[in-house]
């Protein structure tokens, strides 16, 4: 056994005691699955004069380093950025003005997920690919053949193809679209890409009294539901937060809207309704209740934030039906102004969810009680209140 094999073996036993107890079944996948291999290279996010811009990060150049990243059971690594390949690039290439879209998930979290999946020693297992890793800790827990793993990226299945059984593994791996149809049928679906809704490709894959998990795109919402005599489901929302990419139909993300023109106005307009704020200017990216639950009230809106020298603080929403929002502030303490324009009033709808919170010490989207239709329909209910998402029409 060469140093290599050791160093690997060491981190990844570490890894394993500091994600999980050892008694729990998923202890010998993290200790025994050879992260590094599945990451050979990733793309590390940089600020670059105020842009973000994302560097090629080489695992063999750098071996020590490569042993710390990939056995961070903490930190996702970026395979992909818009079409861009990690594996592909030139050591000194740089990216910006794009998003990541596919990536080695942070080892607790996939583990999370599975565990939330409840597989039993029986099930037949459906997950999503991307870098394999997920994938072979899927294999470690339940066998080769009890695992399909799918991606819409051609080549990252066949790298992950290639990586797993460098592992020892030689799963199902299809490419296709998550959202669209599956190649079988499975007790368990697990998808570490985000969806708006829940795909009816999906019930119809899933086997009776199977258990779909998942996350709901721009939210932090972790959804668990078991598949009902109808051809729905039933779960809630899990205790903790979780966010994943959400999932692609082709090569990238569709190109985002020209907001040149509404974010002009955010700026500079003094908009239909100017009035003060209830509450101080909030990051809401930075929180996962109160930006999941505006999300499913007004979804897509684009949250942004300037800071000036003297500590000002600027919170911009812009939303594509011409919506849009600008909360300034004098401080982090101090009540905003609001001006606001367009067919709808983005801050008042932040702050009567921040009222909602001050009164209730929580959100009806924490431990939600979830429903879907066989047709994808998902509504979400607690306490009398409920929010209803269609299926994505694409």
């Amino acid at each position: 056994m060469d140093r290599t094999q050791l160093d690997w073996e060491f981190h990844a036993r570490r890894m394993a005691e500091e994600t999980v107890r050892p008694e729990s079944r998923w202890h010998q996948p993290l200790a025994h699955t050879p992260r590094h291999l599945f990451v050979p290279r990733w793309w590390t996010p940089t600020d670059h004069e105020g842009t973000r811009v994302y560097e090629v990060s080489d695992g063999p150049a750098d071996p020590e380093g490569w042993m710390r990243a990939a056995y961070n059971g903490t930190r996702s690594l970026i395979t992909r950025v818009g079409p861009h390949h990690a594996d592909h690039a030139a050591l000194d290439a740089r990216v910006s003005e794009t998003w990541p879209t596919s990536s080695s998930t942070l080892p607790s979290l996939v583990v999370l997920m599975y565990r939330h999946a409840v597989m039993a020693d029986t099930s037949r297992a459906l997950v999503t690919c991307g870098s394999g890793y997920g994938t072979a800790l899927a294999c470690r827990r339940l066998g080769d053949a009890r695992v399909t793993s799918v991606d819409v990226d051609p080549y990252l299945v066949r790298a992950a193809e290639e990586r797993l059984a460098a592992a020892g593994h030689r799963p199902t791996l299809e490419v296709c679209d998550v959202t669209g149809d599956l190649p079988g049928t499975y007790d368990r679906i697990v998808s570490t890409v985000s969806v708006k809704t829940f795909p009816a490709s999906w019930l119809k894959a899933l086997a009776p009294g199977g258990r779909l998990v998942t996350t709901l795109s721009g939210t932090g919402l972790l959804i668990t539901a078991d598949k009902t005599d109808d051809g729905g489901a039933i779960g809630q929302v899990a205790p903790e937060s979780a966010g994943f990419m959400r999932a692609r139909h082709g090569d990238d993300y569709d190109p985002a809207p020209d907001d040149t023109a509404l974010w002009d106005r955010a700026q500079h307009a003094d908009g239909e309704h100017i009035a003060p704020g209830l509450y101080p200017v909030m990051r809401v990216n930075d929180t996962w209740d109160v930006r999941s639950t505006l999300e499913l009230i007004a979804p897509g809106i684009d949250h942004r934030m300037h800071v000036d020298q003297d500590g000002t603080r600027t919170a911009y929403m812009l939303h594509p039906d011409g919506s849009w929002a600008r909360a300034t502030a004098t401080g982090p303490r101090e009540l905003p102004v609001v001006h606001q324009g367009g067919p709808r009033r983005l801050w008042d709808e932040l702050d009567r969810i921040r009222t909602w919170l001050v009164i209730d010490g929580d959100l009806p989207v924490n431990g939600a009680a979830v429903r879907i239709t066989p047709d994808g329909t998902l509504t979400l209910a607690r306490n009398g209140w409920t929010a209803t998402l269609c299926p994505d029409s694409r």
